[in-house]
């Protein structure tokens, strides 16, 4: 029998805040939302404001949405598209939103906060969808579905930041977004999540030129990212939360120079879908 299919599809690929123009047509503007569909289940990645046009997409079938939504962490460009989200106004729709990072403070406290007044003018009480809220600690396990196996760990982001390995299928996807590298070494943590993974998505916000001027802000580079790749056996290194000011052209110098020096390096655009 066929094994059940396994993909990625790419909604928001943008860090720090959205950026639409004519210089970002072909890479998009949205902030980080990544879709991953093993068999029947639906599982999403951080909900910053490519999440809107995932949920335009999900309300056009005209069935219930059931998803599970994990974040990365609750920065604003990975939580700001939650109130656009047309499944959360559905009532037969069953939302699980997961995360790793808070230490004890609550997912469903922090996205209350965003959404009260003067910062929002609807409370998140006005969802009609069904609402699970999980907290976990970065370093735990999760079994969302019969058949999925998500390793978690901690990241090196202001404020706490949680990694995903995603097993299923036989096929392994990680992801990794809003770290910081550390120049004395590779990162254990990371190492271990992506480990002869499939599908390694990255955060590169910044080229190794430009990290030393971004010290300490949280991020890393598409370069780290390839010592990574190298050193863990990844099979594909997708760079991705890219940068604001990196414009369409930059984004392809990017790509050609990856594509140099770790061949099959992919760079993340809105509406790729990937088979891990």
């Amino acid at each position: 029998m066929a094994k059940p299919e396994f993909t990625v599809r790419f909604w928001g690929v943008r860090g720090s805040i959205a950026c639409p123009g004519p210089d970002t047509v072909r890479y998009g503007g949205n902030t980080s939302c990544v879709e991953m569909r093993c068999g029947n289940h639906l599982m999403v990645f951080d909900g910053g404001t490519g999440l809107r046009l995932l949920g335009n997409e999900l309300m056009q079938a005209e069935q219930p949405a059931e998803l599970d939504l994990f974040y990365s962490h609750t920065h604003f460009d990975h939580i700001c598209g939650l109130p656009f989200f047309a499944p959360c106004y559905d009532s037969r729709s069953r939302i699980r939103i997961w995360a790793g990072h808070l230490n004890g403070r609550g997912i469903k406290t922090v996205l209350e906060d965003m959404m009260i007044e003067p910062l929002f003018p609807i409370p998140m009480g006005i969802f009609t969808a069904q609402i699970e809220f999980h907290d976990f600690g970065a370093g735990d396990r999760l079994s969302p579905h019969s058949g999925i196996d998500i390793a978690t760990g901690p990241l090196n982001h202001p404020n706490g930041a949680t990694g995903y390995r995603i097993e299923f299928a036989g096929k392994v996807v990680a992801y990794i977004t809003d770290t910081e590298h550390r120049p004395e070494g590779l990162d254990r943590n990371i190492l271990a999540l992506v480990k002869r993974a499939d599908l390694m998505i990255y955060d590169a916000t910044y080229t190794d030129a430009e990290f030393p001027q971004h010290k300490d802000w949280g991020h890393s580079t598409w370069q780290e990212g390839v010592r990574l790749a190298d050193a863990a056996g990844v099979r594909r290194l997708v760079i991705f939360h890219h940068d604001p000011g990196h414009d369409d052209a930059f984004m392809d110098g990017v790509a050609a120079e990856a594509e140099v020096t770790r061949p099959g390096t992919i760079v993340a655009h809105e509406g790729l879908v990937l088979h891990p």
